[in-house]
């Protein structure tokens, strides 16, 4: 089976040449890459024109759409069987591609997601980000693992693949950004296709690098929800308010200190308790006490981003109706 590895890339050329320098050690040789420059001021054109003898690689660049449409413009004109998506800060392991075509010959899915972890390159933040995004303690718990606590499993589009015949079916992404790949994964369900985790499939997922970026990212998160619930009312789940009354609980237990109510200390108890969960899981998972203490905070920007976002947006366009 041949593959097309499809990147949308807007102003990112440093992340473009890490992401195709994995791309030439796979060990499964099937496969071509798009990069699809959308818009970019910042372009790779000399990036990619230095891998060009290195692997079968193409190279458009387009007016800024989106990230949704641009992966539309890919589809279009890719050649494979199986379409992979990625975001421009992945890497890649070299057994990526294998794995997948060993799991699909063994049990086919139409789509398929993987999952994501933290290189052992990234920086301490880079992994507390990394760890806060797949934490069962955070909305990572929610995100569409295996065991998905939010409902049907959902691919995400950094990590995500698709056969020719669910373009040719189901069409493309409708909405650019703003939960695009759940409302697309949705759709595909819903015409019947198989999908489902594919568990090996790991991409190293670089995603923010300072506390500033990573806030504005998952706040856009959680006016994504919103937006996907707009698309499929069913889809809003009472685990999605998980961040949005984490946040308000934060305030109520400030509120309370300052104003030295009684239950204050049950909020601080249960708060400690909480933040020596988030503190120990990470400390397991990364044995670094520096990634542990920065894990606490990345957790905390994370539901308290995701969450001024939920609510922003639950406001003005579910209690207000709002478009």
């Amino acid at each position: 089976m041949h593959y097309t590895i499809i990147i949308p890339l807007y102003n990112r050329p440093q992340e473009i040449k890490e992401l195709l320098e994995t791309l030439t050690l796979q060990t499964y040789k099937q496969f071509d890459v798009m990069v699809i420059e959308d818009g970019s001021k910042d372009d790779a054109a000399d990036i990619v024109q230095s891998f060009q003898d290195k692997i079968d690689l193409t190279y458009y660049v387009k007016p800024n759409e989106g990230q949704g449409f641009t992966r539309n413009f890919g589809f279009e004109r890719a050649k494979g069987d199986y379409f992979i998506i990625f975001d421009s800060d992945c890497l890649i392991p070299a057994n990526y591609l294998e794995t997948v075509n060993n799991s699909l010959n063994a049990n086919w899915l139409d789509m398929y997601g993987g999952p994501d972890a933290a290189h052992s390159s990234f920086t301490p933040i880079q992994k507390a980000i990394s760890y806060s995004m797949t934490s069962p303690f955070t909305t990572g718990g929610i995100r569409g693992n295996k065991k998905n606590m939010g409902g049907q499993f959902h691919p995400r589009s950094f990590n995500m693949g698709l056969s020719r015949k669910v373009w040719e079916k189901v069409g493309g992404f409708i909405i650019t950004r703003l939960g695009e790949d759940i409302e697309y994964s949705i759709r595909v369900h819903t015409a019947g296709f198989k999908i489902g985790l594919i568990p090996d499939a790991i991409v190293y997922h670089k995603r923010r690098t300072n506390f500033k970026q990573f806030y504005k990212q998952l706040h856009f998160f959680g006016r994504a929800r919103i937006n996907i619930y707009k698309f499929f009312p069913q889809q809003l789940k009472a685990v999605h308010f998980f961040p949005a009354v984490f946040t308000l609980g934060l305030g109520f237990t400030l509120l309370a200190n300052l104003l030295q109510w009684p239950i204050a200390k049950l909020c601080n108890i249960l708060l400690a308790v909480y933040i020596l969960l988030i503190f120990f899981h990470a400390l397991t998972q990364n044995k670094s006490l520096k990634i542990a203490f920065l894990s606490i905070i990345t957790s905390f920007i994370q539901l308290i981003a995701y969450g001024f976002g939920f609510m922003q947006d639950f406001w003005k366009r579910v209690i207000m109706k709002n478009a």
